[in-house]
């Protein structure tokens, strides 16, 4: 069996996750690379990665390139003396990087490769309404999401999960099976698949302000499923319009209720105990918001303290 010695890169608490497991397997881990600090939130104060954070708590030599091709970055970068880097929930690494370590370098993506390559599989998944994911891992070449294929688990969907419930279970996936592949390759036992290129490969890509806004003109499965995918990070949102007023509104949980009616799409249907929004098939009632300004709250709360006209519409 060959000794490891693991270059770990990451940011966010889905890669905490996997180094966290990583460490409690005893896998030696010389250094811990991640994203630089930046300025977050209102007052622009620095805001340390997740990654960053749990490896100070646990001394762990940590490194911050912002630039991955710099020549300091790669000399300090060598002299770790690592023979296999793990990547989850990074950048794109340069080929001077990735090729670096005896063994090569492997990423976990959270998905069922070559579906959804891109930045956001979880979330794309849910929004589709896949029954099912998994998760991936693959030795990097110079493409995205693209190399060859080390070992895959698939997982289940269920139908009212949202995409933060289902970050936690292939978080927890995720780190079977990274530990399940490090065993593999501390024991020269590896074998690759090539993935399989196609046309109607599905996608995960980056999500921004336009793909995350509701379109009340789709049927209300779809409404549902966006809905759930974007919660709780980023959330999705529409404007509503009540008395001449333009609020832009979060969503955080709905339940899609089929039901036929006559009124026109986007109408909101209110009383002190639910609040609902007229699609092509039913009604989305809304159970968790964000108003502008507001905490998250849940509908039957906002209700209490604010009443909706009947002219009242979601666009």
């Amino acid at each position: 069996m060959e000794k490891l010695r693991i270059v770990f890169m990451g940011t966010p608490d889905f890669a905490v996750g996997i180094l966290d497991s990583m460490l409690k397997n005893e896998y030696e881990v010389v250094g811990v690379i991640t994203a630089a600090d930046k300025p977050a939130g209102r007052g622009q104060k620095i805001k340390y990665s997740a990654v960053k954070e749990y490896a100070m708590a646990n001394n762990l030599n940590l490194l911050q390139p912002t630039n991955l091709k710099d020549e300091n970055f790669l000399a300090e970068l060598k002299n770790l003396n690592a023979n296999l880097q793990v990547v989850v929930a990074f950048r794109m690494l340069p080929k001077v990087v990735w090729e670096m370590p005896e063994f090569g370098t492997f990423n976990l993506h959270a998905s069922l490769l070559p579906d959804y390559r891109g930045a956001a599989p979880i979330n794309w998944a849910v929004i589709n309404g896949d029954k099912k994911t998994g998760v991936t891992t693959f030795f990097i070449d110079d493409k995205i999401d693209t190399g060859a294929m080390i070992l895959s688990k698939e997982i289940e969907i269920s139908s009212d999960e949202n995409a933060g419930s289902l970050h936690d279970r292939l978080m927890l996936l995720g780190s079977e099976t990274v530990n399940e592949t490090l065993h593999l390759i501390a024991n020269q036992n590896v074998k690759t698949k090539i993935q399989n290129e196609s046309n109607d490969l599905k996608t995960a890509h980056k999500l921004n302000k336009e793909n995350c806004k509701i379109n009340w003109e789709k049927s209300g499965e779809s409404i549902y499923n966006l809905i759930r995918g974007l919660s709780p990070y980023p959330s999705a949102w529409f404007l509503l319009n009540d008395n001449g007023k333009e609020l832009n509104v979060k969503v955080y949980a709905a339940k899609w209720v089929v039901e036929p009616h006559d009124l026109l799409v986007g109408s909101i249907i209110s009383d002190k105990n639910s609040l609902k929004v007229a699609v092509e098939d039913g009604f989305i009632e809304l159970l968790e918001l964000q108003m502008p300004g507001k905490k998250k709250m849940s509908a039957k709360d906002i209700l209490n303290g604010t009443t909706f006209s009947n002219d009242a519409t979601a666009c």
